[in-house]
C-alpha cells in the first residue's frame, strides 16, 4: 500500500510532462477531428519525458469508406 502512492504521482508527473510537450509541439491547436490528430496527442502524452529524449510519436489511420 506504501508503493501505491509514489508510484501515482509517478504517473501523474509523466502523463502531465506529455501533455506539456504535446502543446509544445502546438497538437492542441491543430483542428485534431481525425483518428490520426487524436491518436498522435494520445501517444504523445503516453510518452511522456521520452518527447525530450527524440521520440516523436505519429499515428496514421485508414477508416474503411462506407458503402454505398
Amino acid at each position: 500500500m506504501r508503493t501505491a502512492r509514489p508510484v501515482t504521482v509517478l504517473l501523474l508527473i509523466w502523463l502531465i510532462i506529455g501533455a506539456i510537450a504535446a502543446g509544445q509541439r502546438h497538437y492542441y491547436s491543430e483542428g485534431s477531428e481525425s483518428c490520426a490528430g487524436t491518436g498522435t496527442i494520445i501517444v504523445t502524452i503516453l510518452a511522456g519525458p521520452l518527447n525530450y529524449a527524440g521520440v516523436n510519436p505519429k499515428v496514421s489511420c485508414h477508416l474503411p469508406e462506407p458503402s454505398k
